[in-house]
């Protein structure tokens, strides 16, 4: 913008604001020339520059060509001088574009020292990430204008693009050893402050706590199963273990599900009333008494749902982290993967949405210090399988990506074998109520089983020395009167009327 003045008509003179016809593009051509020439003169200057500097990132032409050919001579480990990127240009047949041998020449004529080879080539990268974001605007100001885009659409593909150039053009320096070794001895002494030896988030399952430590920071974990087979009766019974029990703050976000529906799926586990009572509100006298009792421990407990549906990666990282940063959220959970989307980005296929959607989860978790569990839906291959162990899930099981296995730190199935009618393990034991947490994969400790107990009327996993019967609340006093007769073990129904033992709602 420029400033001129304008006559009032009174005498006096008021100054006004001319825009200026145009912009520059950012650039920085004499650094790239000081660059390109350096590389050319000092052995190691390459390897100081490699990560910093694409050939896109020089503004002239004729220098991305140049640095192109420096690139291509360095992977075939072959020495940079001005022979030898002169014989590599002609070899592309790009030789005349940039000037020829001459202009080669001048480019190492001009450079007294290479001293300051990384400061230029950093600064050559911020005059690039400039016009990726100048011609990554101006094409959104375009779309913008067009009545016939649809904003949100819009909105998505402005993040998404976003999202693109700042993966490209963010590194993270190497750091030494000393700072990450005082990190992990905090770690240490923290874990051993507690009598259990825990170091990362507790679920409330002793026996998963005891294999995995807790749920450990910047950890990526999946929990995978078939339909009906209780994943989100598991996250919720943890989510709620975590808030309640051990004051956790804890974020979930339910991509299939409203947040009323959750919270009646929290109140059906926390209450222990069955889920067909409480959509229709048939509740006997004595289970008002016991609702409004045992609700309490849900008010005020830091528990976060979000029920955005079809939620982009892009939208989970602005929310995530403005809930760690003004809440303290200690763990993420998704529910679940297969319904995240990263719109606004190019693919060829879902697979490869699938992985940059894992792999963004894998990033997130990083970058916030924070476990992040992500539910994911198994392929078919289960149903097909006979026997009891055939029926146990496998790595080769999880849906639409490979890429879901290698970016997990941890992979855990759960496995209700009562729900295929196995009765029964090989060594006669009742396997009626009964689940399995299956650690499949374990970056930084033991895999393993870890049984747990499923009340499918409640939709609860608790710890199987936890089952004790509901007790009747008296309608006149506000303690527990004496128990009413047990409830029959979970599954039972599945024993005397041949039903399926699925989750009720």
């Amino acid at each position: 913008m420029a400033e001129g003045t304008k006559n009032t008509g009174r005498g006096k003179q008021k100054t006004v604001v001319v825009p200026e016809m145009g912009h520059l593009q950012p650039q920085a051509r004499e650094l790239e020339e000081a660059v390109l020439g350096a590389l050319m003169l000092e052995k190691d200057a390459y390897s100081i520059v490699s990560e910093i500097l694409k050939p896109e990132c020089f503004y002239e032409k004729k220098h991305e060509m140049i640095y192109g050919a420096v690139v291509d001579l360095a992977l075939n480990q072959r020495p940079i001088d001005m022979l030898t990127v002169t014989e590599q240009l002609k070899r592309r047949g790009e030789l005349e574009a940039v000037g020829g041998p001459f202009y080669i020449s001048q480019l190492t004529s001009k450079i007294a020292s290479t001293a300051h080879i990384e400061y230029h080539s950093r600064i050559i990268a911020q005059k690039y990430l400039a016009r990726e974001l100048i011609s990554f605007t101006a094409q959104i100001q375009g779309k913008a204008f067009d009545e016939t885009q649809d904003v949100e659409d819009l909105m998505q593909e402005a993040e998404g693009k976003l999202f693109e150039i700042s993966q490209r053009n963010v590194k993270k320096d190497v750091t030494q050893i000393n700072p990450v070794i005082k990190d992990a001895l905090v770690m240490l002494q923290k874990a051993a402050s507690q009598k259990e030896g825990l170091s990362g988030v507790r679920t409330g399952f002793d026996g998963l706590d005891k294999m995995t430590s807790g749920w450990q920071s910047s950890d990526l974990i999946i929990i995978a199963a078939r339909p009906a087979m209780g994943k989100t009766a598991f996250v919720l019974s943890m989510a709620k273990n975590m808030a309640v029990n051990y004051n956790t703050p804890v974020a979930l976000f339910s991509l299939e599900m409203s947040n009323v529906q959750l919270v009646n799926r929290l109140i059906v586990n926390v209450c222990e009333i069955p889920g067909d009572k409480i959509k229709r509100g048939n509740l006997e006298s004595y289970e008002w008494e016991q609702l409004d009792f045992k609700i309490k421990e849900l008010y005020d407990a830091p528990i976060f749902v979000d029920d955005t549906p079809s939620l982009s990666v892009f939208e989970l990282r602005t929310k995530a982290r403005r809930l760690v940063r003004e809440h303290g959220i200690r763990c993420i959970i998704i529910d679940y993967l297969q319904l995240m989307n990263a719109s606004g980005m190019g693919f060829g296929s879902r697979e490869q949405e699938v992985s940059m959607i894992s792999r963004s989860l894998k990033g997130l978790a990083k970058e916030l210090d924070i476990p992040i569990i992500a539910l994911s839906q198994l392929n078919r291959g289960v149903e097909s399988r006979q026997g009891i162990e055939g029926k146990r899930p496998q790595l080769a099981d999880l849906r639409e990506s490979g890429a879901i296995e290698q970016d997990a730190d941890m992979v855990c199935f759960i496995h209700r074998p009562e729900y295929y009618k196995i009765t029964e393990d090989e060594r006669g034991n009742s396997l009626i109520g009964m689940a399995e947490i299956i650690i499949a994969k374990h970056r930084n400790g033991a895999t393993g089983d870890v049984r747990l107990r499923f009340k499918s009327d409640f939709a609860k996993f608790m710890n199987v020395e936890e089952d004790i019967p509901v007790r009747e609340f008296s309608s006149t006093m506000n303690t527990i009167a004496d128990p009413i007769p047990p409830i029959p073990p979970a599954g039972a129904d599945f024993l005397t009327q041949g039903s399926s033992s699925e989750v009720p709602f």
